[in-house]
């Protein structure tokens, strides 16, 4: 059986979604990881992420943590919203 790819992965809902615009760093990835923590391996998750910090931070975070990243996208264009997702290995 063939495994699907992160893009048609990345186009389906996700497990679980989180939205962290609200929060700074290092707020941001702590609650990234509690998300993760309650994952089951395969799952996937959309995280709402604002542009600087955080889009520096958690993706690099998810990714030194063992994880896949299958999408990093702004919301709509000129967004600083951005859209991450995951998932959980």
């Amino acid at each position: 059986m063939n495994e699907p790819s992160a893009t048609a992965a990345a186009d389906r809902e996700a497990d679980a979604t989180l939205d962290i615009t609200p929060d700074v760093c290092p707020l941001t990835f702590v609650k990234t990881k509690l998300l993760i923590e309650r994952m089951e391996p395969g799952q996937t998750a959309e995280v709402r992420l604002n542009d600087g910090e955080p889009l520096k931070n958690v993706p690099r975070a998810v990714e030194e943590h063992g994880h896949a990243i299958l999408a990093l996208e702004p919301e709509s264009e000129g967004s600083t919203v951005w859209r991450l997702v995951l998932r959980k290995t």
